[in-house]
Order: C-alpha cells, then structure tokens, then sequence
C-alpha cells in the first residue's frame, strides 16, 4: 500500500533533494523500511540500528503522532500520509 512520506528540507537532501516520495507495507515500520532502503543515507536518521523509531523523530500519519498510536507497528492504508518531523535545537 504506497503512502507519500513528507520530509522536512534537512532530510529531504538525504532522498535526493525530494520533500515527499513514497513507499509501501502494511505498516508504518515497513514503510520506513523501504524508504531506507531506497535512500540509504535517509534511514539511520529515521530509526535506530535495531529499526525502531528515535524518540527524537516524530511521525504523524494522517495528522496523528504515532507514538500514541501503535509506534512503527501501525497499520497503513493507500493514499495515507506520513510527515517525518525531527526534533530541532538551536538558540
């Protein structure tokens, strides 16, 4: 099931300067997954070497933060959007 995966512009470099690109699964995990896979360098900034999701990264799919909603074993459904949001520090 493709759903649109939305970056903001300091991750969209990592995917080839593209702020949304799609991936499929049946779940959220998997959907990173293959974005990962298709841009190697996007995924060690989405989740951790064990494949879970850093509590730093938000993900929303469909406007609902995932961390209260099944975490990365959410299921998905065709035409879902996911939005990756990292935490961003600064002064």
């Amino acid at each position: 099931m493709p759903v649109t995966i939305h970056l903001p512009s300091q991750l969209a470099r990592l995917a080839d300067g593209k702020r949304s690109i799609s991936a499929g699964g049946a779940t959220v995990g998997e959907a990173v997954e293959q974005a990962a896979a298709a841009y190697p360098a996007l995924g060690p900034r989405l989740r951790d070497e064990r494949g879970a999701p850093y509590p730093f990264v938000t993900f929303y799919l469909n406007d609902e933060d995932i961390r209260l909603a099944g975490g990365f074993a959410r299921t998905i459904a065709d035409g879902d959007e996911l939005i990756v949001v990292p935490a961003v520090a600064g002064g």
